[in-house]
Order: structure tokens, then sequence, then C-alpha cells
């Protein structure tokens, strides 16, 4: 198993890519704290906890707004306590909302950036104090195609994973000498609860399908195939870097 005796936390764990994670990473053989936002995925949350379990390690669920200070804070030291230490970060938890540029509100903005940038910021900034006192660990944030693919209609997303790329880098120049990796994930097209509008309109998931030489959406298994191995020993070497897994979707196969 890649992952023997970690111990990991992921935010936004309940569905999707981040339920997937937990569930690879617990099978790998580390011990899964599963983060969730709200009550509405507290049931969810918990099969995710079951499903950690029934691989034959710790699993535990922390409710916490990763875009809250004081919960980050609260929720990092209970995974630390609970676990015995953390030597894993997956920051997954993020939003989306298709609003036309010019028509977007302050808010629309800024509830964006709060999860998807400030939130993963403040889950580093906890879990790499954690690591770097115990003098190694990995920290893997989940991004996006669309940290370097503009997208019209979702500019604050674009806005928030192009600043998780340098948010990243920055890190992870800082943390390698306490013995911190820092390393991103971005997926294409991804079949997920996030994605529903497309996958609720044939016409639309026929239009991002084309856009694909693979010819098909990914599953959240195969993101989170990735994100065990980057976490593992075998990536030990790789540090400030994006892993794209997108079955090619930004080799711009309508590009001629």
């Amino acid at each position: 198993m890649l992952l023997q005796g970690r111990r990991a936390l992921v935010t936004g764990a309940s569905s999707g890519i981040g339920q997937s994670t937990a569930e690879r990473l617990a099978r790998e053989g580390a011990s899964v704290c599963v983060n969730y936002y709200s009550d509405k995925e507290a049931d969810d949350a918990t099969r995710v906890v079951e499903a950690v379990r029934r691989a034959g390690t710790t699993g535990l669920a922390i409710r916490a707004d990763v875009g809250d200070e004081a919960q980050v804070v609260a929720m990092v030291a209970q995974a630390a306590s609970a676990l015995g230490g953390l030597d894993l970060l997956v920051n997954n938890a993020g939003i989306e909302k298709q609003i036309p540029l010019l028509a977007m509100a302050e808010a629309d903005w800024s509830a964006v950036l709060r999860t998807n940038l400030t939130g993963a910021f403040l889950c580093l900034r906890e879990a790499g104090k954690v690591m770097a006192a115990a003098g190694h660990g990995v920290i893997v944030n989940m991004s996006s195609v669309h940290e370097f693919i503009p997208w019209p209609g979702f500019a604050h997303y674009c806005a928030s994973k192009g600043g998780l790329q340098l948010l990243m880098k920055t890190a992870a120049r800082e943390l390698a000498p306490r013995g911190v990796r820092v390393c991103n994930i971005a997926p294409g097209a991804i079949v997920t609860p996030i994605n529903r509008f497309v996958l609720d309109d044939p016409e639309a998931e026929h239009q991002v399908e084309a856009e694909i030489p693979m010819g098909r959406m990914g599953q959240p298994e195969e993101i989170a195939a990735a994100v065990a191995w980057a976490a593992s020993s075998e990536a030990g070497y790789v540090t400030g870097t994006t892993l794209i897994v997108d079955g090619g979707m930004s080799l711009y196969p309508r590009f001629v």
C-alpha cells in the first residue's frame, strides 16, 4: 500500500472527488479525517467515514467551513489529535457558479475566493505548521485546468485556481527545507455533483466531450489515484508543480 500508516485530512470529502480521494487514501493504508461543510452533508460524510473504516483504518468526520479561520484552526487541531499527527492534507473543498463577468456581484466573487483560495491557504497554513514541526508531510491542492485555461462565465473560479497555482509554488519553496512537499492536481472535466449542470444537459455534455481528446469526462476515482501517488513516497522528489489529469483537454483539440 502506498500510504501505510499515514494520517490525512481531506476537505470537502463528503462527495465527488473528495469522497473518492478519502476512500482511496484509506485503501492505501491512511487514516482519514473527512471534512464536510454543513448539516445537510453530515449523512454523506458519515458514509465516507464508514468506507474508510471498512478499509481497515481510522476515520472520523469534522464539520468546518474552510473559509472560517477559527473553524480551520480547530479542525486541524482536532484531526491531528484524533489521528496522532498529520502527514497529509488534501485541499479539496471548492465551489463554482456560472455568472457572466459583467453581471457578477462582489458577493459572488468573494464567496468563491473565500472557499477556493482563502480556504486552501488557511488549511495549508495550519496543516503546514503541524507537518513542519514534525519535519515531514505532503500538501496536495485540488486545482483545475482552469488555473491556466480561461473559462467565460467563471472568472471568479479561474482567478481562485490561478491564485492557488502560485500559492502552491510559493509554499513549496518555503516548506521544502522543512521536509514538506506541496503540489497541485489539476483535473479536467470530471463526473461529479459540481458538474451537474453539464451532466444534466446532453448537448452541453457533448460539447465538453468534444474538447477532450480521450472523448469522455473523467471519473473521480481517476483523480483520487493521482492524489494517492502524489502523496506517496514514490513522488518523493515532486514538489512545486501541477499534475494535470484531464484526458488531454488542455491540448485544445479544436484549436487549429
